[in-house]
């Protein structure tokens, strides 16, 4: 894997989170070791000023290299490290090392602890951090070459090879340490894009199958329960009864047709709306059945009553197809635990453990859709003793 390239801005982190966290520490630590050591080789370079050092020169080299620090850290900071900031920094410390016989005297040069060898060093670890390897070791090996050129001019050939060895070791071990660093850090990130792919497809295919979930259920609530209802005489035709639930059945499938402002089923989507209102106007669509209703005003969010009335609907529509003889009791209550509504019959009653997974009445008609805002509801029934719903919305307050 090719290294990273030297960016020119910061990479997002929620893009690259790996290599933005690489590229903000090679950039910040590069940064301030230049601040520092730049500052640091301007004060010592003024320490020592005899023969043959040229004290006006030193002095406009020290003006100049601290003014480089300067801008470097500023610009890296502020923009990051390209191209243009690393050859800049080579330029600056290959002219200072070309000119170690004027600007460093002889005495301070042994044992590489001179502001040179300083300086040297720092540009060359810097660029192994800021720049591709297929730049930043011809960097390094350009450093090396112009101090051990200068040194040697100025009369020390001992020190010129024991620093360019030490350069030359810098600059491998800075970049392969940098290599391996981006190589695992661009797998990281490769990783993570994956993943993140993944997830998004995921997502995609859930919301897919929720929408049509949901749109069979709608379906299966309103065109489907109505015809049924009329094909076992539940609802004769060219009655009010019918015409009521054709023309709520058509409003659904409108709606159908353009996409929710907001998620369906979400307790807190609207102010509060009548459960009881609404459970009355349900009641009008069923008049072929005994129903003796309980209803005290109660108020509940927008979305949890819509999935109240409509899980009551289903729970209404099974039992006009499936015992439409029946006596049905409807209670509607609320206390401290939150809203129970509840649909008793006395017909002949189901195992609901035999329902098929293809049928919609209870698994997402009713149970599915007091699960979308957080309720539940519970199915009582068995063969020759009725059924029993009970709808129950926490209160969330």
């Amino acid at each position: 894997m090719s290294a990273l390239p030297a960016p020119t801005s910061s990479p997002s982190l929620l893009e690259r989170p790996a290599g933005g966290a690489l590229q903000l520490i090679f950039t910040t630590l590069p940064a301030l070791l230049r601040l520092t050591c730049g500052l640091f080789g301007a004060v010592t370079a003024l320490a020592v000023r005899t023969p043959p050092v040229r004290v006006p020169l030193l002095l406009a080299a020290v003006a100049a290299l601290t003014c480089w620090s300067l801008w470097y850290a500023t610009r890296a900071l502020r923009v990051g490290i390209g191209p243009g900031l690393v050859a800049g920094d080579v330029t600056v410390t290959v002219a200072a090392s070309l000119l170690a016989p004027l600007l460093v005297a002889p005495e301070v040069l042994p044992g590489e602890g001179s502001w040179l060898a300083v300086l040297a060093s720092t540009t060359v670890i810097n660029a192994q951090a800021t720049a591709p390897a297929r730049w930043s070791v011809p960097a390094g090996l350009l450093v090396t070459a112009g101090y051990a050129v200068g040194t040697s001019a100025a009369g020390n050939t001992v020190e010129a090879g024991a620093h360019a060895a030490t350069l030359l070791m810098q600059t491998a071990c800075a970049a392969m340490m940098a290599a391996v660093m981006r190589r695992w850090i661009g797998r990281a990130d490769t990783s993570f894009a994956d993943f993140q792919r993944l997830r998004r497809d995921v997502v995609l295919a859930r919301t897919a199958r929720e929408v049509e979930r949901r749109q069979n259920r709608d379906l299966h609530d309103t065109v489907l329960s109505t015809l049924t209802m009329v094909g076992l005489g539940a609802l004769p035709a060219g009655s009010a009864a019918l015409r009521d639930r054709a023309a709520a059945d058509l409003r659904t499938l409108v709606g159908l047709a353009h996409a929710r402002s907001t998620p369906a089923g979400e307790p807190g989507d609207a102010g509060p709306v009548d459960v009881d209102a609404g459970l009355r106007t349900l009641l009008v669509t069923h008049p072929q059945l005994r129903v003796t209703a309980t209803l005290p005003p109660c108020a509940a969010p927008a979305g949890v009553t819509a999935a109240l009335v409509d899980a009551t609907a289903a729970a209404l529509a099974n039992v006009a197809r499936h015992a439409p003889d029946a006596a049905v009791t409807l209670r509607l209550s609320r206390d401290h635990s939150g809203i129970v509504v509840e649909v008793v019959d006395d017909g002949p009653g189901f195992d609901p453990a035999t329902i098929p997974l293809h049928r919609y009445g209870v698994r997402e008609s009713i149970r599915g859709r007091m699960a979308e805002v957080g309720g539940r509801a519970v199915v009582t029934s068995a063969p020759g003793v009725g059924t029993r719903i009970r709808l129950e919305w926490p209160n969330v307050d």
